[in-house]
């Protein structure tokens, strides 16, 4: 295994979700490691002072269109969320849960929530839309539940996004391979010449 891409991110993201469908093969064609950093954007926000595009109507609009011809260009599905923005912080608490502790699941469920947010355009600010989206995934709702409640689980999310901050994280996604950090689902070329440095 050669390098490692550091992966923050957070699903509440459509840009996230674009990288997300792009990184697992640029990391494997390189035969580099992709690390998943589940971080909470609206902390992320917090902290820097900086907002979502959206908070900008001409800003917004410019974005959402170019998400769209981002996933032309990847060849992946995307529709631009009605319900955005939606709140994440049970969703990043799961995402962080399963990884902790069952990693080998983190997977199928970041495809289900990816899937649901930014592909059937749910509005998973409705808890029974999210159980709905978990109990289909294969996962119990009441055992996420139980997880995202977990201290452990949110003093790891918090740790997580902190150290996004400190490291200069100010939107998602951001990845690194090593100190070089990328902001953005439209640096997958600037990450594949980095590994291959």
């Amino acid at each position: 295994m050669g390098k490692t891409v550091e992966f923050f991110f957070d699903v509440g993201s459509p840009a996230s979700y674009l990288a997300w469908t792009q990184l697992p093969t640029l990391c494997a064609a390189a035969d580099a490691e992709l690390v998943y950093k589940p971080m909470l954007l609206g902390g992320v926000y917090q902290a820097t002072g900086n907002a979502s595009p959206g908070a900008i109507p001409a800003k917004g609009r410019y974005t959402v269109r170019d998400y769209e011809r981002h996933a032309r260009k990847y060849s992946v599905p995307y529709v631009n969320n009605p319900h955005f923005p939606i709140i994440t912080l049970f969703l990043m608490r799961a995402l962080t849960g399963v990884q902790l502790r069952e990693p080998e699941r983190l997977q199928d469920l970041l495809a289900a929530v990816f899937k649901a947010m930014w592909i059937d355009a749910l509005d998973l600010n409705q808890p029974a839309l999210t159980a709905k989206t978990l109990a289909d995934a294969g996962f119990s709702p009441e055992a996420v539940q139980a997880l995202a409640a977990d201290p452990e689980v949110k003093a790891v999310l918090k740790a997580t996004t902190d150290e996004a901050v400190a490291r200069g994280v100010f939107g998602a996604p951001t990845s690194f391979v090593g100190d070089e950090m990328f902001f953005g689902q439209d640096r997958m070329d600037m990450i594949r010449e980095e590994l291959a440095r």
